[in-house]
C-alpha cells in the first residue's frame, strides 16, 4: 500500500483498492485524500491491468462521515479561504470522475455515509450495504446545504422524500436506501472480504454480489411516505413547519418530532435547501455540481457554516448562533443570492477521460 496513512491505495491483482483509514476520525475525508483519490482513479482508468476499484474502510463506526471540517475551521482561522474553495471544487470534481469512471466501481459500505461519504460512493457501479449501514445528509445542521450532487439525486427520490432528509438531515437505514435506490446490493459485512478477493481476481462483479444480496426488509420510511408527501407538499419552509406543528391522528408525535430537529437547523440553510430541490426538476449531475460550486461558495465566504461547525465539532456547546435566526428573517432576495452565478472562482465539472 502507499502513500498518506489516511487512506491507503493498492494495486492488487487486477484490482485498485482504495481504503479510508481514519477511524477515529470517522474517516472524514480531507483535501490530501481528496485529491489522491483523484491521481488514482485518473490512472486506474487507463491502465489495461485494473478490472476495477474497491472502495472501503478501517473497521469502526464509519465509512465516511463527510469531509474534515475541523480542517477548514481552521483554515477559516487562519484566513486561508483559498484552500477552503479548493477543497470543495476538488471534491465536486472527483464527484464528477467517479461518474464518468467507467470500470466496475465496488463500494464496500458499513456504518455511517453521510455527506461527502455519500459523494465518494454513489456515483460508481456497485453500492453495497452492510448491517450497519446509515444514510444521512446532515448539512442544514451545521449552516451548510446538501451537496455532492444532492441536487441531483435527491429530487428523484419518490415524492417528498428527498425534501425531507434534506431538511431535517435524518438517518436512513440500509433497507430505506436499496428502496430509494441508492444502493445495489445489501450484502453483510462479514462477504466483504470475498467480495474484494474476487475483484482482485476479475470475477464477474454482478454474480458474485447478487449471490451474496440479502432482502433488508421492510423500509421504515417509506411506510411514511403518505405523511411525507403531505407535510413536506408546503409552498415554504415555514408551511412545512406549520403543518408537522399541527399534525393529528397516529403519527402527530413523529410529526412534531420532525418539526423540533428541523428547528434545530440553520433557518438559512433550510431556505436555501429548499429552493435548492423545489425550484426546478433533478438537473444532470454535471449542471448540479456547477450549481452546488455556486451555492458552497456564497456559504463558504459566510459565517453561517463556520458557527455550525464551532458550535457542534469545536467548541461542541450544541448552541450555534444563528443569522438571521429566524425564517421570517429570510427575504426571497437573501435565498436568491445564493443560486445566482459568479463569475469569480465559478465551477464546471471537467471529464478527467477525454
Amino acid at each position: 500500500m502507499s502513500n498518506n496513512k489516511a487512506i491507503l491505495f493498492e494495486k492488487r491483482g487486477r484490482c485498485g483498492l482504495v481504503t479510508l483509514n481514519r477511524p477515529r476520525a470517522l474517516n472524514a475525508l480531507s483535501y490530501p485524500m481528496i485529491a489522491q483519490m483523484e491521481e488514482h482513479y485518473v490512472d486506474w482508468a487507463g491502465d489495461a491491468d485494473v478490472y476495477g476499484v474497491v472502495l472501503e474502510a478501517a473497521p469502526g463506526r464509519a465509512f465516511c462521515s463527510g469531509g474534515d471540517l475541523k480542517a477548514l475551521y481552521e483554515w477559516r482561522r487562519e484566513g486561508n479561504t483559498g484552500a477552503i474553495f479548493e477543497n470543495y471544487t476538488s471534491e465536486y470534481q472527483h464527484n464528477w470522475t467517479l461518474d464518468r469512471f467507467i470500470k466496475p466501481h465496488v463500494s464496500l459500505m458499513d456504518g455511517f455515509v453521510f455527506g461527502g461519504g455519500v459523494g465518494i460512493s454513489l456515483y460508481g457501479t456497485h453500492k453495497v450495504a452492510g448491517e450497519n449501514y446509515r444514510f444521512a445528509m446532515p448539512e442544514t445542521a451545521i449552516g451548510f446545504f446538501p451537496d455532492v450532487g444532492a441536487t441531483w439525486f435527491l429530487p428523484r427520490m419518490p415524492g417528498r422524500i428527498g425534501l425531507y432528509l434534506a431538511l431535517t438531515g435524518n438517518r436512513i437505514d440500509r433497507a430505506d436506501a436499496y428502496e430509494l435506490g441508492l444502493l445495489t446490493h445489501c450484502i453483510d459485512a462479514h462477504e466483504f472480504d470475498a467480495i474484494r478477493a474476487a475483484m482482485c481476481e476479475a470475477d464477474p462483479i454482478d454474480p458474485v454480489l447478487d449471490e451474496r444480496h440479502v432482502d433488508p426488509g421492510a423500509s421504515a420510511l417509506l411506510q411514511l411516505r403518505e405523511e411525507i408527501d403531505r407535510h413536506f407538499a408546503g409552498d415554504s419552509v415555514e408551511e412545512i413547519l406549520s403543518s408537522l406543528e399541527g399534525a393529528t391522528g397516529p403519527h402527530a408525535e413523529w410529526a412534531r418530532e420532525t418539526a423540533v430537529k428541523m428547528r434545530r437547523n440553520s433557518p438559512l440553510s433550510l431556505k436555501v435547501a429548499y429552493w435548492q430541490i423545489r425550484r426546478s426538476p433533478s438537473p444532470a449531475l454535471e449542471d448540479a455540481l456547477e450549481l452546488e460550486g455556486r451555492i458552497a461558495r456564497h456559504f463558504l465566504t459566510g459565517e453561517e457554516f463556520y458557527e455550525g461547525v464551532r458550535a457542534l465539532l469545536i467548541d461542541k456547546d450544541n448552541s450555534p448562533k444563528w443569522s438571521p435566526s429566524a425564517l421570517e428573517d429570510i427575504s426571497e432576495e437573501m435565498v436568491e443570492a445564493y443560486f445566482a452565478p459568479r463569475e469569480e472562482g465559478a465551477f464546471k465539472p471537467i471529464n478527467p477521460f477525454i
